[in-house]
């Protein structure tokens, strides 16, 4: 009988080594029936994995700090992922971040993640949230998508693919990659309640080694058109869309992460954001080790390595 993890996550590109591991039937393979949900917003995510609605969150890591510094929940992050593959998405008319004065920022959830990205890119051209621009929480990618789409007042956003490269094609702005606008950042990881992960160890390193075969896969050259395949299937994408979804996804300078590891650097980055912006820690972020706990990861890690070489 397998073991079922329930597993949630926000609809997206980034979850293609899920799709792959499901499909390929790669966690099934370790004896795990994978659930996957799909969340609407971080508060959602965060508050349904506090009270233990699902086993394992994949996104953006900034809602585990939150979880632990806001709520005071004892989450710890075991994988990483990706650097968000984000792009800041401006209406047509608008030339420079200059031009948001006065303007509507949309957001997931305004205290966290992304949306602290684009507090720190306005930030940097001299704009302070409720001061010279307004924030306007609507939820997830697809959301902050169609609302800009559909309402010209929706001035600025944070999107990641499909939903960047499909807005891109309706008229929207990208005004630069976010990794290039304020510099290096982890974005979506793999973060559970720490005391699930201690009484599940076992589950919990046969899921993250099936899910980095899965991500080996799908980066796979020779996988590619299958692998875009998925993103039609999934996503209900467009082939031409998913096929470019896919390019960006296999870019080692701004995709999916191979093997997922942790950027140390971009936590710190991030942990940096959070005190500016938010102000916590009096201004000066913690040390990273105490959200963080590697040792499942490296487990699964070395177990898949052990195996790929017939050991």
């Amino acid at each position: 009988m397998p073991t079922t993890l329930r597993v949630k996550v926000f609809p997206g590109a980034q979850n293609l080594p899920l799709y792959a591991g499901l499909d390929k039937g790669l966690f099934m393979g370790r004896g795990l029936k994978v659930n996957l949900q799909f969340t609407s917003n971080s508060t959602e995510l965060r508050e349904g994995l506090a009270a233990g609605a699902f086993d394992i969150a994949h996104g953006a890591v900034d809602n585990a700090v939150a979880m632990a510094e806001m709520a005071g929940q004892d989450v710890v992050i075991v994988m990483g992922g990706d650097s968000s593959m984000n792009e800041f998405f401006v209406q047509p008319e608008i030339r420079s971040v200059s031009d948001l004065k006065g303007r509507t920022l949309i957001v997931d959830a305004p205290n966290t993640a992304y949306a602290l990205q684009a507090k720190k890119i306005l930030l940097n051209h001299g704009l302070k949230p409720d001061q010279d621009y307004t924030v306007k929480p609507v939820g997830a990618t697809p959301l902050r998508a169609k609302a800009m789409l559909e309402n010209k007042d929706n001035a600025a956003t944070i999107l990641n693919p499909p939903f960047s490269i499909q807005a891109a094609a309706q008229g929207l702005k990208s005004l630069g990659r976010v990794v290039d606008l304020i510099g290096p950042y982890q974005a979506t990881g793999a973060f559970v309640m720490r005391a699930w992960a201690k009484s599940n160890a076992e589950a919990l390193e046969r899921y993250l080694a099936a899910y980095l075969e899965a991500l080996q896969w799908a980066l796979t050259p020779a996988n590619r058109e299958a692998a875009a395949a998925l993103l039609v299937k999934w996503l209900k994408l467009p082939e031409k869309i998913a096929e470019t979804t896919y390019a960006l996804l296999a870019d080692p300078r701004f995709g999916l992460v191979p093997d997922a590891q942790f950027d140390l650097a971009g936590f710190n980055n991030m942990l940096a954001l959070r005190a500016e912006i938010e102000g916590q820690w009096g201004g000066k972020a913690p040390s990273p080790e105490r959200y963080i706990d590697l040792s499942y990861y490296e487990r699964a890690l070395s177990l898949t390595q052990s195996q790929s070489l017939g050991l």
